[in-house]
């Protein structure tokens, strides 16, 4: 048995709001028009997790990107808006974490996190402009590497991809100028966003992503 599932595709479209178990915390988003589906699909708390992580970056990136912020309060608002993501993050998943044997891949993000955002403030207050002026390559760096751990963890090829898009981007970042916050957030928080949108490969771990066997039959 190889460690990643190459039979499963890496990505596919998740089925239907109807077509997974009930699980707790489970969204089922269903909106149709007589006949007509419009949309139906589902989020578990880890899809939650993602979407909160999609919003939070979203908005700290396109902050320093558009805002005429001082460097003082952009790194409150983005250290507050991360250390309560982080507690979201913990909060939604680590039931979830634990069922699964994952906990150690919930503590290397909050840890890759608060680390992440100690360095950004303390780069701050004591002046290290060189830490400073490389910060999107810092942000990305950690990102990559928590989905690594993440990609290890559950046996994903989906994240492992997913994290060396992170990683291209350093390498991409000197060539966009000026736009390096807003690439930078484009990809952070939009890669979370996919993550919650699809169903993605997983090798004995993920159960919730399995659909019910009536709808796998249908």
């Amino acid at each position: 048995m190889s460690f990643f599932n190459f039979d499963t595709p890496i990505v596919s479209k998740k089925q239907s709001a109807f077509s997974i178990y009930d699980s707790p915390g489970l969204w089922r988003v269903h909106w149709q028009i007589k006949q007509r589906v419009i949309v139906s699909t589902f989020y578990t708390r880890h899809d939650q997790a993602c979407l909160l992580w999609a919003a939070v970056s979203a908005a700290i990136f396109l902050a320093a990107q558009f805002l005429s912020l001082n460097w003082f309060a952009q790194a409150m608002m983005a250290s507050g808006l991360t250390v309560l993501c982080v507690v979201g993050m913990v909060a939604l998943t680590s039931h979830f974490s634990a069922e699964e044997r994952l906990t150690w891949v919930l503590y290397g993000w909050s840890g890759l996190m608060l680390v992440g955002t100690l360095t950004t403030d303390l780069s701050l207050f004591l002046g290290w402009g060189e830490v400073l002026g490389h910060l999107c390559p810092l942000w990305l760096g950690i990102s990559g590497i928590g989905y690594v751990i993440t990609g290890l963890g559950m046996r994903s090829r989906a994240f492992m991809l997913i994290a060396a898009a992170h990683f291209l981007t350093i390498y991409i970042l000197p060539h966009v100028g000026m736009w390096q916050p807003l690439t930078t957030g484009i990809v952070i928080s939009g890669c979370a966003l996919l993550i919650a949108e699809v169903q993605w490969d997983a090798n004995g771990v993920c159960g919730y992503q399995a659909p019910l066997e009536a709808d796998s039959q249908a």
